[in-house]
């Protein structure tokens, strides 16, 4: 008598599949760009067949707006537990600036698709990047502007400062083949920052 297998094939959840289907694009945008990607690319990757890959993002311009509005939300997340981490200002600093690296310290490089992408001409992707650009710069500033007394306004100009530098120096740290240690290169960051940051006086009444 033959053995048959008991063995199925599970079917994924809807949220599931999309994930899958999320992995599978970010390595083909990543290393190929949008430009060059075909959904046939993107649906052999994740071994499905075109109309499955339709059912979940009805277009390549869709299918990528997901995934940059997933990689937006891993970052702000990132920037807002470190903010949150503690009342030290310098560690502020030191936390933030750590979690732009480990933002981009990821083999995928999906964090190019927020820093680097090449579709910033189309209009709903700019608003993205700028929307998470200023999520980020914002986070900073509200805690700037509850520190300092400043108004929203100029501590939201600090706030752009810090997390772009913090940002701009993260991305080139990798595209320079993170020559320097990652904690060292966090250092560096962090004291720049800290050492204008301080400059400002402290109006809230320490614990």
């Amino acid at each position: 008598m033959a053995i048959q297998s008991s063995g199925t094939r599970q079917r994924l959840s809807r949220t599931e599949r999309r994930e899958q289907l999320l992995d599978a694009a970010r390595t083909a945008f990543v290393h190929t760009g949008y430009h060059a990607t075909a959904m046939d690319d993107i649906a052999e990757r994740a071994g499905v067949s075109k109309p499955v890959l339709y059912q979940h993002f009805p277009s390549k311009l869709d299918l990528y707006l997901g995934l940059l509005d997933q990689q937006a939300h891993t970052l702000v997340d990132l920037i807002e537990q470190a903010l949150q981490s503690t009342e030290d200002n310098e560690q502020r600093i030191a936390a933030t600036v750590d979690a732009y690296f480990e933002f981009v310290d990821t083999p995928d490089g999906a964090y190019r698709l927020v820093f680097e992408s090449d579709l910033v001409a189309e209009a709903d992707v700019k608003r993205r990047v700028e929307a998470v650009t200023d999520a980020c710069a914002g986070a900073v500033a509200e805690v700037i502007q509850e520190d300092t007394g400043l108004d929203a306004d100029q501590a939201f100009l600090l706030g752009v400062c810090l997390a772009g530098m913090a940002q701009a120096c993260a991305a080139r740290w990798v595209a320079l083949g993170r020559t320097v240690p990652r904690q060292r290169a966090a250092d560096l960051v962090r004291a720049l920052g800290w050492g204008g940051l301080e400059s400002f006086p402290l109006t809230r009444p320490e614990d």
